[in-house]
């Protein structure tokens, strides 16, 4: 086993992307292609993730975690904003708390 797989064991969900494109079949049925729903402008991918975010917050229910993903990528390959680009650096968007990294330099 690599090292990318080893770490990818303790630091990434399988079970996670399942339920997404589980719900992304789902959804395709249910509501149509996401090429017309949110390509065409239909639908605001980012406000229903806003949407499903505060239903997290406000409820615990990790479903809502699922279609937070899924409407962030929808965003990713249907953007709408105004702006949008895709670099790396760190923008002054660190993670709030204190990370064990952080710690350790302490």
């Amino acid at each position: 086993m690599n090292e990318i797989e080893q770490v990818l064991q303790t630091e990434y969900s399988e079970e996670f992307d399942k339920l997404r494109k589980n719900r992304m079949y789902v959804s395709y049925h249910k509501y149509g292609p996401i090429k017309n729903n949110y390509g065409e402008g239909l639908i605001n991918s980012v406000e229903n993730l806003e949407i499903r975010l505060k239903k997290y917050k406000e409820t615990g229910n990790t479903e809502f975690l699922v279609d937070v993903a899924n409407f962030a990528m929808i965003e990713f390959m249907y953007p709408k904003h105004s702006n949008v680009h895709f670099d790396s650096e760190n923008h002054g968007t660190r993670l709030k708390g204190m990370t064990v990294n952080d710690l350790k330099q302490l």
